[in-house]
């Protein structure tokens, strides 16, 4: 399922107009994008939880000629799957 996929499900599910449901869902990426920016976790009961993970600089190397490089510090966005989404997934065979 892709975003546009999204917008259609919301739309029908909860009989909206597309248009309206595309503003909700761009509503919800973009505050959660906020957050976690901000440095903030996001906690969804059931499904999961989304936080930035902080990664050390390190001395790489470039596969294709062998140089050494160096990585600097980055972070990166992390999901976390919740339990009972676990189990959902798991259960469906």
């Amino acid at each position: 399922m892709n975003k546009s996929d999204l917008i259609v499900s919301v739309a029908k599910e909860a009989e909206l107009p597309l248009r309206k449901a595309e503003e909700i869902v761009n509503l919800v990426f973009d505050t959660m994008s906020k957050a976690l920016v901000d440095g903030d976790r996001i906690e969804i009961r059931g499904f999961g939880s989304f936080m930035v993970k902080e990664y050390k600089g390190y001395t790489g190397r470039n596969p294709k000629t062998g140089q050494q490089i160096s990585v600097t510090d980055k972070k990166l966005p992390f999901f976390k799957t919740g339990k009972e989404l676990k189990e959902k997934v798991d259960s469906t065979e």
